[in-house]
């Protein structure tokens, strides 16, 4: 249960960091097109890493060996 608690601490980050870019994105006639930059570039970095992160904590498949022998496996 301790490592669930990763992805809700990344979110956490993540949303501070959209806030951050919210308010310190650059003035101009640019500045919409820079703060939805920075916020989706953030939002879609974490998304990757959330469900590569979640993928690997709970596989679909589970790992098996091939190279032990019968005597060694434990089921």
């Amino acid at each position: 249960m301790a490592n669930g608690w990763s992805v809700i601490i990344g979110l956490v980050i993540v949303v501070a960091m959209s806030i951050a870019a919210w308010f310190f994105s650059p003035k101009g006639e640019n500045q919409v097109l820079w703060r939805s930059s920075i916020i989706l570039s953030i939002a879609s970095c974490y998304l990757m890493w959330a469900i590569t992160f979640l993928s690997q904590l709970h596989p679909l498949i589970e790992p098996r060996r091939s190279d032990l022998r019968k005597e060694y496996i434990h089921h």
